[in-house]
């Protein structure tokens, strides 16, 4: 998480034809930019660590026979 700093002075009013440009700076990073920020976002929002795998506890989970 060291790699990303908020810089506060970056932000500013805009209108919704300013903020829509936003759009061409995603388009123009690669994949792997677009989903290394998309994890760096998904690991702060749930207060992860970005550098472990994670797994799915799949204790939480129990498989159930369908009946025909």
């Amino acid at each position: 998480m060291e790699n990303y700093r908020l810089d506060r002075s970056a932000f500013s009013i805009q209108t919704y034809k300013q903020a829509s440009n936003q759009r061409q700076y995603w388009l123009s990073c690669s994949p792997h930019e677009r989903l290394a920020a998309a994890w760096y976002l998904i690991c702060s929002a749930y207060n992860l660590n970005p550098n472990i795998e994670h797994r799915l506890d799949r204790t939480v989970f129990s498989i159930r026979k369908q009946l025909p």
